[in-house]
C-alpha cells in the first residue's frame, strides 16, 4: 500500500510517502530560497507528497536563522525554483507556514520584527543567533486583537503566493509549539479574552487562520499539523487537551481542508499521543489523514493496512537519503544522518547524500 497512487483532493500522489517538514536553515540571503534548496527538494521528489521547511508568512515569524520566509516578491521567485525542479521530477510539494511566535530571538528578525505570542510568557531554552551563539528566547510582545487580525491577514497573503510560486497547496503548522499551538496550548496561552480562557478561544486563531486560507486559495489546497500531547518548545498536555483537539478538528473537517497531518514525537523519547485519540481525530476529520512520527516501512505499512492513515511521513531518514523511496521499496539499507550539519549553511550534510547504487 505504501507505493499505492493516491488521490489527495485534487493532487494525484504518486505514492504515499510524505516528506516531512524539515528546518536546514540554508535560506542565507534575506530569508529566501535559493539554488541550493532546489536542489535538496529535487534529489527527494520521489516523495508521494514534498512538505516544505516551516516558511514564515510574517517578518515577525523568522525566529530561528537562515528559515525561509514567503512574504515578499523575492522569496516567491525564489520558492519558484523549488517548486519548478520538483514539478520537473514529477514530485508534488505543499509549502509549511510556519510563524515561530516566541520561539525567537529578536537577533534573527529583520528590521522592525519583533518577537510576539498569546502572552508574556518567555519560552523556556535558547535559540541560536548566528555570530553569537545560543541565547536565552527573547520575552514576546503578547498580540493584541488588531495584531491577531494582522497575522490572520498575512498567513492568507502567504497562502496567495504559494500558488503564485507554484505549491500544490499549503500546510498551516499548528505543531511543536510554535505561533498557532500557543494559541491553542492551556499551558502558554494565558489570555482571558476571546482567543483564550476556554477551548473555544483557544482554538478561534488556528480557525481564524485556516478559514482565511480557505478564502484565498479553497480548502482542496490547505492541510494542516497538528501535535496534541507534544512537548516541543514547552506545550505539553493539559487538561481537556483530548475534547478541545477533537473539536478543533471537526470544525476542520466542516471545511473540507486537503488533509490533517498529526505529528507523535515519542520515538524521540517524548509522551506519546493517546492511540485512542489518534483513532478519534482519524474519524473526526472527512478527508485525508497523515501520521507522523518514527516510521519504518514495516510500521507504515501496517498502519495504512489498519487504517489508521492515508499517508506516512517520513522525516530524518529523508535528510540522509534523497532516494528513500526507492530504498525502502528495495528494503536497501539507509545512509544515516550527520546531526552536525542539520542546520549549518552549504551543500555539505544537504545536498551530498549518496543514492544507492543500482
Amino acid at each position: 500500500m505504501l507505493f499505492d497512487h493516491f488521490p489527495l483532493r485534487s493532487v494525484e500522489l504518486a505514492n504515499r510517502v510524505v516528506m516531512s517538514p524539515l528546518t536546514r536553515s540554508r535560506a542565507v540571503d534575506n530569508n529566501t530560497p535559493n539554488s541550493l534548496m532546489a536542489t535538496d527538494y529535487a534529489q527527494r521528489a520521489e516523495a508521494g507528497l514534498i512538505i516544505t521547511e516551516g516558511t514564515s508568512p510574517s517578518p515577525n515569524g523568522l525566529g530561528y536563522p537562515r528559515i525561509p520566509g514567503l512574504f515578499n516578491d523575492a522569496q516567491v521567485a525564489g520558492w519558484r525554483l523549488v517548486t519548478d525542479a520538483v514539478h520537473a521530477k514529477g514530485g508534488k510539494i505543499v509549502v509549511q507556514l510556519m510563524h515561530t511566535g516566541r520561539v525567537s530571538h529578536e537577533g534573527n528578525l529583520p528590521p522592525g520584527g519583533k518577537v510576539v505570542g498569546p502572552s508574556s510568557d518567555i519560552c523556556p531554552g535558547a535559540m541560536y543567533v548566528d555570530g553569537k551563539g545560543e541565547l536565552p528566547h527573547t520575552a514576546p510582545h503578547p498580540m493584541t486583537e488588531a495584531e491577531i487580525a494582522a497575522t490572520v491577514a498575512e498567513y492568507a497573503t502567504a497562502a496567495r503566493l504559494a500558488i503564485e510560486a507554484g505549491f500544490d497547496g499549503v500546510e498551516l503548522h499548528a505543531a511543536n509549539g510554535y505561533l498557532l499551538e500557543q494559541f491553542l496550548n492551556a499551558n502558554i496561552n494565558k489570555r482571558t479574552d476571546g482567543y483564550g480562557g476556554s477551548a473555544e478561544g483557544r482554538n478561534r486563531l488556528v480557525l481564524e487562520v485556516a478559514r482565511a486560507a480557505v478564502k484565498e486559495i479553497g480548502a482542496a489546497r490547505v492541510g494542516i499539523r497538528l501535535s496534541p500531547h507534544g512537548v516541543v518548545n514547552a506545550a505539553g498536555a493539559f487538561d481537556g487537551v483530548d475534547a478541545q483537539y477533537l473539536a478543533l478538528v471537526k470544525e476542520l473537517s466542516s471545511l473540507g481542508l486537503m488533509y490533517v497531518h498529526v505529528l507523535d514525537h515519542s520515538a524521540m523519547g517524548t509522551p506519546p499521543v493517546p492511540a485512542a485519540l489518534k483513532a478519534e481525530l482519524r474519524a473526526a476529520f472527512n478527508g485525508p489523514f497523515i501520521l507522523a512520527g518514527g516510521f519504518d516501512k514495516h510500521s507504515a505499512e501496517q498502519a495504512l493496512a489498519d487504517g489508521k492513515a492515508d499517508l506516512i511521513a517520513f522525516g530524518r531518514p529523508f535528510i540522509a537519503n534523497p532516494d528513500l523511496v526507492a530504498r525502502l521499496r528495495a528494503d536497501q539499507p539507509l545512509n544515516s544522518p550527520d546531526q552536525a550539519t542539520f542546520y549549518t549553511p552549504g551543500a555539505q550534510g544537504y545536498t551530498d547524500y549518496p543514492v544507492a547504487a543500482g
